[in-house]
């Protein structure tokens, strides 16, 4: 990879963020939560990323938010719900081989009860996540770059010679 003079690329400490060390059943289980209160700033970093595509070096900060939104709900989970979603995350992990929720229907109706009553967060409806949504956010649109591209082969002069075509087939449209 050619690097330039004129490029900027982010030093350790802008890039060094605290992880969510959650294992992957975890993240299944609190999902549907997670999703519902970290659902804006979310949607501000997918923003973002569709609006720089080629550089994620301009969305650094809002991926920050994002790490940090998903510590804060677990840490509040924690405090609140600890117990109810351990019984659910382990169901999840154990019941089935890719984490299906079906079989833990009954744990997941405690902890989302536990969730409503303590962090006032409802889990969302099934296709919550998939329906449109207008975000409206407070960081200035991006200016598209007008790139002019010249013509690369001049035109034929007048004066140049034209021949007919060969099998007569551009006369027919005319």
């Amino acid at each position: 990879m050619v690097l330039t003079s004129g490029l900027n690329l982010p030093t350790d400490e802008e890039l060094t963020v605290p992880e969510v060390k959650v294992s992957s059943a975890v993240l299944r289980a609190a999902s549907f939560h997670l999703g519902k209160y970290c659902e804006q700033v979310n949607n501000e970093f997918m923003l973002c990323r569709s609006e720089y595509p080629n550089d994620p070096r301009k969305c650094l900060q809002e991926g920050k938010a994002v790490t940090n939104c998903s510590l804060e709900f677990f840490k509040k989970m924690k405090k609140n719900c600890r117990a109810p979603f351990e019984v659910y995350a382990e169901c999840v992990d154990k019941s089935s081989t890719d984490f299906e929720f079906s079989p833990c229907r009954k744990t997941q109706g405690i902890y989302d009860q536990c969730m409503l009553e303590n962090m006032n967060l409802e889990r969302p409806y099934y296709g919550y996540f998939c329906e449109v949504k207008v975000h409206d956010s407070k960081r200035p649109k991006p200016q598209p770059e007008i790139q002019i591209i010249p013509d690369p082969s001049p035109a034929l002069p007048d004066e140049a010679p034209r021949y007919k075509s060969k099998y007569h087939g551009r006369s027919v449209f005319h």
